[in-house]
């Protein structure tokens, strides 16, 4: 055996520290020693050996923050253990950081950019993969084929077939990048599972364009598509082609495979049977995959009797030991089939022969469990799956959201939203996603008074680009006005906006309503304001409530400024109320201000307030402009009273304003020789 290095070694003394201790100054003390002359090979290798990435993480700075440089390989070590851990916002922190830690020395390229995009494209969020080769390409850093290879992955596993054509069409005519073997495999695997076939053979027939040469990899792919669209009997001529095209070309077990389930899909057992006796006479072993898709059609068809005789066969020779699928196939039959107790049977002889169970377990056993009624039975299930980490483990089946639905109804509805998110939770970790299970558990929050928790469920929802329904909008919005957040409630409604919803005047009513209430002016100007922008017709009483409030939080300008873009669309507000509240709290010029605006715009005040601001300017030794506002409101036809008038007069002489205090005297003689004459 060769011996292990002395970096090695090290390595491993790093790593066994690291992992069996928190994170401490104790830690970094213990590990000092060993790091005084640390190697790029050491570090490289302690980040491998360290099991969780938090601490890896804190390794990768610690070594930084002592003088250690670290270089290329380190740093692309890190970014692909932070992706691995969904720690994405880390992981973009640190690639954006990585030339000015650095001092330079280690430049940007490609593969880091690569890596953040496989992340990302994992997680499940396009928009923010996209966004990383945006900036690649507006930093200067060229996309390489691995870039866009990952780009089509990401792209046609979600669906964006229009997208990836687009994309391809750039990689071509404007980035100039050729397209690989690999390229076309993933283009034409990505098309074929999203039933376009066509496309994918367009694809095919491109790449002799390339010098590309199809490999086995490319005709597997095809005989997928072909039997995903029931063209079976095509990927069988195909496959029989395969054969003459080249003597370094032929079919393997992925290819029987492959055609093994088309025929069952098609439930032609008979035709897949043969297909299986043909592998056998070219010599092909089967493997584990081979006999689940011919067990799995037998048992679509209803033949166990086939299947019985299939297993015996191959498992006393053992060429074959039953795995998770294979039970999972069984127990799925038994519940298809009503034989509920049957699938439980399989289920305990599975944990007897110590096969581990996966998602797609858990699955079957619990739906059927809640199409049952048997939610007890399915609870200890879901909550086995949960402690155990079933969902979040690689290996075995990508979990199926849909299939937990039942469940999570039933936790929502009877108070236990909690327990359903943190197996949601758990599942989004391995990338998968279903807008109906978002909504049940959106909804269960709010029905239990977790608002925020619904809430960051929503963003999630937003960021993997689904659109929450009107139901879900609105049960959010009412769950934070009930807890008395209308700021949450009004960010919940502009994202409503943005997915195209339209709201009910009555909710743009009630959330101004709370902003209000809740002394919120800022954001109750700027909610009134998006509604006039929106043509949402405004409540008389709550706009005049609403300029109040934000008189009350001193911003004048913008309690102005929200006065004249109400009336510039037509609507009002109780402009007496409004001075009321400003002459009680001795704000006169504002007061003035807004009877002024009033008079504009033909609306009318009451004497009595009239006379309030007047008086009240008066004494705070602005008569010139209380005088203003009497000979505007007399040009109006307004009559103030005669002791308003004599104090507006006093206060213009006191003030040394005689012409017009002389000008006030004129018309108090002529008022009061009316009101003689008048007989008042």
């Amino acid at each position: 055996m060769k011996p292990r290095s002395s970096k090695t070694k090290t390595a491993r003394t790093l790593a066994r520290l690291i992992n069996n201790r928190a994170w401490s100054p104790d830690l970094e003390s213990s590990i000092s020693p060993l790091c005084s002359h640390l190697s790029k090979t050491t570090v490289l290798q302690t980040l491998h050996l360290v099991r969780t990435p938090s601490k890896a993480f804190q390794f990768f700075k610690w070594t930084q923050n002592n003088g250690f440089t670290h270089n290329d390989q380190t740093y692309f070590k890190m970014l692909e253990i932070l992706g691995h851990s969904r720690n994405l916002n880390a992981a973009r922190n640190l690639l954006f950081s990585i030339e000015k830690n650095s001092s330079g020395t280690v430049k940007l390229h490609d593969r880091f950019f690569n890596s953040l995009i496989r992340s990302y494209g994992q997680a499940g969020l396009i928009q923010e993969s996209l966004k990383v080769y945006m900036t690649m390409k507006s930093l200067g850093v060229s996309p390489s084929v691995v870039t866009f290879n990952s780009l089509f992955s990401i792209l046609l596993r979600r669906g964006r077939k229009t997208m990836a054509k687009k994309l391809y069409d750039e990689m071509i005519t404007t980035v100039g990048v050729c397209p690989d073997v690999y390229t076309f495999n993933i283009l034409i695997r990505g098309f074929c599972l999203n039933s376009m076939v066509d496309d994918g053979f367009r694809f095919f027939k491109e790449m002799s364009r390339f010098g590309c040469n199809p490999d086995v990899v490319t005709y597997n792919t095809l005989v997928d598509g072909l039997c995903r669209t029931g063209k079976v009997r095509i990927a069988h001529n195909l496959l029989n082609g395969m054969c003459t095209k080249s003597s370094d070309l032929n079919p393997n077990v992925v290819t029987y495979t492959t055609l093994i389930r088309g025929y069952c899909e098609k439930q032609d057992i008979a035709q897949a049977l043969d297909v299986f006796k043909e592998m056998l006479g070219r010599g092909m072993k089967p493997n584990g995959i081979t006999y689940n898709t011919l067990i799995q059609g037998l048992c679509e068809a209803g033949k166990l009797d086939k299947i019985r005789e299939i297993l015996e066969g191959v498992t006393e020779g053992g060429e074959f030991v039953p795995d998770t699928c294979t039970f999972n196939t069984l127990m799925s039959a038994h519940c298809n089939a009503g034989k509920l107790e049957e699938a439980l049977h399989v289920f305990e002889k599975m944990s007897n022969l110590r096969v581990q169970p996966d998602s797609a377990t858990y699955s079957v056993l619990i739906r059927s469990l809640c199409q049952r009624g048997d939610f007890m039975k399915a609870e200890e299930l879901f909550d086995d799956l949960w402690k155990n980490e079933i969902l979040v483990k690689e290996v075995g089946c990508v979990p199926l959201v849909a299939a937990y639905n039942p469940m999570f109804e039933f936790l929502c509805g009877n108070g236990r939203t909690e327990k359903a998110d943190k197996v949601f939770r758990q599942m989004l970790k391995r990338g998968t996603q279903d807008p109906p299970a978002f909504k049940i558990l959106i909804l269960g929050h709010c029905k239990e008074g977790t608002v925020q928790a619904g809430y960051d469920l929503l963003v999630l929802m937003l960021r993997r680009d689904f659109v929450p329904d009107m139901e879900t909008y609105n049960s959010l919005i009412e769950g934070f006005l009930q807890k008395r957040e209308p700021g949450f409630a009004y960010k919940t409604l502009e994202k409503m906006l943005k997915s195209s919803h339209l709201p009910k005047t009555s909710t743009f009513h009630s959330i101004l309503a709370a902003l209000v209430q809740e002394g919120c002016a800022h954001e109750a100007a700027s909610f009134i304001k998006m509604m006039l922008e929106r043509k949402i017709r405004p409540n008389t009483n709550l706009s005049t409530d609403t300029i109040i409030e934000i008189f009350k939080s001193k911003l004048q300008d913008t309690a102005f400024e929200v006065v004249e873009l109400l009336y510039g669309n037509g609507y009002s507000i109780k402009m007496e109320k409004v001075v009321c509240f400003l002459s009680g709290n001795c704000k006169f010029l504002e007061a003035r201000k807004l009877l002024l605006f009033s008079l504009e715009m033909h609306q009318s005040a009451g004497t009595k307030i009239c006379n309030t601001v007047i008086t009240g300017l008066c004494r705070i030794h602005k008569s010139l402009e209380a005088f203003s506002l009497y000979y505007a409101l007399s040009e109006k036809g307004s009559h103030l009273s005669s002791s308003c008038l004599r104090e507006l007069k006093v206060a213009l002489e006191d003030e040394g304003n005689l012409n017009e205090a002389e000008f006030l005297s004129k018309r108090i003689e002529r008022q009061e020789i009316r009101m003689v004459e008048k007989g008042i």
